[in-house]
């Protein structure tokens, strides 16, 4: 099943047990990978990807996080609140995360399998992480430790 079945699936569902929260979360998901494909559409390229739509969930997930920090120091908690149910939502579509070792020895095998020698081959290693490990890996935490295995 497709990522665009599954949130079908899953739009439908929250709408018949009127979940509005769930329902809500849905339509934005919908509707960036909408968005996303009207701008691939006319640059003149195919559809979104299960690999973008991916993308396009870890880029909601980090505005989701901002903004919960924002609505904390604005003491706006039924507003972070809301933000996190929203993270929750969106985390049930991604893969499993990769753990703290698996993380590592990722990085790891991605500066080894680069031949990277320095810092100027780190966007080389990032590249062949994200072609490997979409949706799966926290790309920030995963820069630190590529940075850390080429200095």
């Amino acid at each position: 099943m497709s990522m665009r079945e599954r949130f079908t699936a899953a739009l439908k569902e929250a709408m018949l047990k009127q979940d509005k929260v769930r329902t809500g979360t849905l339509r934005l998901i919908n509707a960036a990978i909408k968005d996303r494909d009207i701008a691939a559409r006319t640059a003149g390229k195919d559809p979104v990807s299960d690999d973008e739509i991916l993308e396009i969930l870890g880029k909601m997930i980090k505005q989701r996080l901002e903004s919960t920090r924002m609505y904390e120091e604005g003491n706006r908690l039924d507003l972070a609140e809301q933000e996190r149910d929203e993270i929750i939502i969106i985390k049930q579509f991604l893969p499993q995360q990769l753990g703290e070792d698996e993380l590592r020895s990722a990085c790891a095998d991605a500066v080894k399998a680069t031949g990277s020698q320095g810092l100027r081959d780190m966007g080389k290693c990032m590249a062949e992480l994200k072609a490997r490990y979409a949706g799966r890996m926290d790309f920030g935490k995963a820069s630190q430790v590529v940075k850390e295995h080429l200095q």
